[in-house]
């Protein structure tokens, strides 16, 4: 990417967590969602983002860099968004411009509610306000979804299929098919069912109420075509974050950022610098 970028780790109870950086700017903290590392996202999106932002890219706990920890060390989308405060912690940021997206954008909605002075804008990219209300996927979708059975470009077609259009995923198999597969030979079956108990918990407990000067300046960017988080919770995201912009992506899948990069690069560097 012609981007300078730096690594690091730092220890929380004991366990490692990872974390890149790369870009020069205002801090902008991106966290991926479910088994998805900081070497995951799409360069495309990286490259748009890094000529604006640092980009802060923690691996959350379990995969990459990152330990899952001993098993009774429970895995809660509270226990990663404190992970990734901490990798915060780690590089001096005081607040920092937040993005999750799937899980990710979980962890970052905790995080804004834990420590909302440590939040200066935020962006929810393809995810849901969790709590019972939140409208999940099929179960078809879940099971395709957490399916690691069969060779790693087994599951890598399976998932590039879940996550795009069917008139993009088969171009984006043929691209990126082999780097995927590539990626999800380096799970931990462990940590997979650890992140999905995070999910299913997170979808049980009512989300505690937020205090008004708790709220940032919101974004809300959803594809109309998701299947695994379905664009219905936009309009529910946007009443728990009132004020918040909403940007629905017409034909987009659940993994928009590929499909748009630019599109949605610019929407972040609006919400975040006007």
């Amino acid at each position: 990417m012609g981007v300078a970028e730096r690594s690091g780790t730092v220890r929380v109870g004991g366990r490692v967590v990872a974390w890149r950086a790369l870009g020069s700017g205002p801090p902008l903290l991106l966290v991926n969602g479910y088994a998805g590392t900081s070497s995951d996202w799409d360069p495309r999106f990286l490259d748009a983002l890094a000529r604006s932002f640092e980009l802060i890219l923690p691996d959350n706990r379990g995969v990459g860099g990152s330990d899952r920890g001993a098993p009774e060390d429970m895995l809660t989308i509270d226990a990663l968004a404190r992970d990734v405060e901490r990798v915060l912690d780690a590089c001096g940021i005081e607040r920092a411009h937040l993005a999750g997206w799937s899980m990710g954008g979980y962890i970052v909605q905790r995080l804004t509610a834990l420590a909302p002075a440590r939040v200066q804008s935020l962006a929810l990219l393809a995810t849901d306000p969790g709590g019972p209300e939140a409208v999940i996927s099929t179960r078809e979708a879940w099971e395709t979804l957490t399916d690691d059975s069969g060779t790693p470009r087994a599951q890598a077609r399976r998932l590039i299929e879940l996550l795009f259009p069917p008139g993009v995923s088969a171009q984006v198999d043929a691209e990126a098919g082999e780097v995927v597969a590539a990626g999800r030979a380096r799970l931990s079956r462990g940590a997979l069912r650890a992140q999905e108990a995070a999910i299913i918990a997170f979808h049980r407990k009512e989300p505690s109420p937020l205090a008004p000067e708790a709220i940032p300046s919101v974004l809300i960017v959803h594809g109309d075509a998701d299947v695994v988080i379905p664009p219905a919770n936009a309009a529910l995201l946007e009443r728990r974050w009132p004020g918040a912009r909403v940007e629905r992506i017409a034909g987009a899948g659940h993994a928009f950022m590929a499909q748009e990069p630019e599109r949605v690069a610019a929407l972040m560097r609006e919400l975040a610098l006007g």
